[in-house]
C-alpha cells in the first residue's frame, strides 16, 4: 500500500503547488481581488477556497487523531500573508503525524469511530491521499478564479 516517504512526498508536493498559488495570489492579485468573490464557487474568492482546502487537511488530520477541531471563518484570514501564516504550522502537523505513526498503522483502518468522523473509517493513508486529491481539486478552482480575475496562473501540475 503506501509507505511513509511516498506519503510524504506527496505532500510535500502538494504543499509546493499550493505555495505556488499562495505565491501568485500575493504577486498578482490586489487585496481587494483576493477575497473578490465569483459566481458559480462554493467557496466564492481565492481567499476562501484556500482557508477551505487548508482548513480541510487540518480538520481531517485532528479526526484521525480524535482530537476537537478549531472554528475558523474566512473571514480571520484577510492577506495572503495570514493564510500563508495558516498553512505553515497545519502542514508541519500533518508532517509530524504521519512521521509518528509505525508504519503498519498508516495503511490499517480505524479501530474505532473518532468524534465528528464523516463516512467510512479509512486508514491514515487513506485519509492523506484523499486531503492530497482534496487540495488539488480546490487547486483547480483558484487557477480558474486566477483566469477570471484576470491573472492566469503558472503551471501548477505534479511534473518535476
Amino acid at each position: 500500500m503506501f509507505t511513509r516517504d511516498g506519503l510524504l512526498a506527496l505532500h510535500k508536493w502538494t504543499h509546493e503547488r499550493i505555495d505556488m498559488l499562495v505565491d501568485h495570489a500575493e504577486s498578482k492579485l490586489s487585496p481587494s481581488q483576493f477575497v473578490t468573490e465569483l459566481p458559480g464557487f462554493g467557496f466564492p474568492s481565492v481567499r476562501d477556497q484556500l482557508v477551505h482546502l487548508i482548513g480541510a487537511e487540518e480538520r481531517w488530520m485532528l479526526r484521525l487523531q480524535d482530537r476537537p477541531l478549531p472554528k475558523r471563518s474566512a473571514g480571520e484570514y484577510p492577506t495572503v500573508e495570514s493564510v500563508r501564516a495558516l498553512k505553515m504550522p497545519i502542514k508541519a502537523a500533518t508532517v509530524a503525524y504521519i512521521e509518528g505513526l509505525p508504519e503498519a498503522a498508516l495503511n490499517t483502518e480505524l479501530a474505532k469511530t473518532p468524534q465528528g468522523w464523516i463516512g467510512t473509517l479509512r486508514s491514515p493513508a487513506f485519509i492523506v491521499h484523499h486531503v492530497v486529491t482534496h487540495a488539488f481539486h480546490h487547486k483547480g478552482q483558484v487557477v480558474a478564479m486566477f483566469r477570471l480575475l484576470g491573472h492566469p496562473a503558472p503551471d501548477t501540475d505534479l511534473q518535476d
